[in-house]
């Protein structure tokens, strides 16, 4: 029987989105429970109160002001309750923690996810932007203060359990696999009256809106590259991507002897959170168990370049470096939410995410104050382009 003191603690950095929610059930049914420091929302205060009935966390932090100021006046929940980025800021850096899960949507992960590594606690990280935009920061700062990033994303995780035991010198390649999307039959031209319904509307994951586009446009699987390039330090010529309709092969390793690891399992993001929270060991679930046969068969074909430019962008992106890849996530970050809202059509996501990448200047050696300051600037751009 597990004692207190033997507990870990931690914190869900977006936990009433599709990510954070399967970390809490996951965390429900370990058989070495842990405990909550701070759980956070934007907006949905009446699933956070009803997380901290059922879960009861040490401190909560609502990021959206008005939202705070509704949740603080109505709540019943006693611990600390802390607003905005600061807040997220100030939960992440929490000293009681051992680990967060950085399950925040969009550049709002980078801020908390460094304050984490900072303090050298170890992140399960699923929010891509943060490596996509500040991943020479971010991985310095966790090689500085000796922190672990584990990878929750289901191809990353499939990316790291390949590469147990083996030598990073006997790596040839590494190679992301994608669903394609709900369009990767599409033909182009029927691309441009894509509606938002439609976008929406993935064949195999069931996902929040942002990345359920991302995955649409193909934009995820760019920045999925983006972020193994830092994950696993691997030069981005080394990284490929191939359609794969079944997604049962998450994720592939090519070593220099011609063989090949994958990592295989049915589209749940349990099975990755599990790993995260639960490394480096492995735990027993009682998740539903793939069975091939039924499945039949498995395909793969190479993506289209063309019809979902997004990708190629992403390539380009990361082989520019410097705050290019900064400047195509917050590009695409605003693209999203204007599509989202109707205020554009389906191409133009990446026609401005492309402009945004002509017109704005790129800092070959970033710091952090140089990636906040070319984010905010491409989101002035994109935005004034969008209204």
């Amino acid at each position: 029987m597990t004692s207190a003191s033997d507990q870990k603690t931690i914190s869900i950095l977006g936990s009433t989105g599709s990510i954070g929610r399967q970390t809490l059930d996951v965390l429900t049914g370990l058989d070495r429970p842990m405990r909550l420091g701070y759980i956070s929302s934007n907006t949905r205060i009446d699933l956070l109160e009803d997380q901290t009935r059922r879960f009861r966390p040490y401190g909560v932090v609502v990021r959206n002001e008005e939202a705070f100021r509704q949740f603080r006046a109505t709540t019943s929940f006693s611990g600390p309750i802390l607003c905005g980025d600061e807040g997220l800021q100030e939960a992440a850096a929490w000293e009681g923690n051992d680990m967060i899960m950085s399950s925040l949507v969009g550049f709002a992960g980078v801020l908390p996810t460094l304050a984490a590594l900072q303090r050298g606690t170890t992140v399960a990280l699923a929010n891509k932007e943060t490596l996509v935009s500040a991943g020479n920061v971010i991985t310095a700062a966790a090689r500085r203060h000796g922190a672990v990033i584990l990878p929750v994303d289901s191809e990353h995780s499939a990316i790291m359990q390949c590469l147990a035991g083996e030598a990073s010198t006997a790596i040839d390649k590494m190679i992301l696999t994608a669903s394609g999307g709900p369009f990767r039959e599409t033909p182009a031209a029927e691309l441009r009256s894509v509606t938002r319904a439609q976008a929406l509307r993935h064949p195999n994951w069931s996902m929040g809106a942002k990345i359920t586009i991302d995955s649409a446009t193909l934009m995820n699987k760019g920045f999925e590259l983006i972020e193994a390039r830092w994950l696993f330090d691997i030069p981005v010529e080394k990284i490929d991507v191939v359609v794969h309709p079944q997604s049962i092969i998450h994720s592939m390793v090519e070593f220099c002897d011609g063989s090949v690891k994958a990592q295989l399992g049915l589209p749940d993001m349990k099975v990755p959170i599990l790993y995260a929270l639960s490394y480096p060991e492995r735990v027993r679930s009682d998740f539903e168990r793939l069975d091939l046969a039924a499945i039949g068969s498995l395909t793969f074909y190479p993506p289209d370049y063309e019809r979902f430019p997004c990708l190629r962008l992403a390539f380009e992106a990361i082989q520019t470096g410097g705050t290019a890849p900064a400047v195509v996530n917050a590009a695409n970050e605003l693209a999203v939410s204007a599509f989202l809202a109707e205020k554009i059509a389906f191409y133009d996501i990446p026609r401005c995410i492309e402009e945004a990448l002509r017109k704005i200047d790129n800092v070959v050696d970033p710091s952090l104050d140089d990636i906040l300051a070319v984010d905010a600037e491409t989101r002035g751009f994109v935005s004034a382009m969008v209204n």
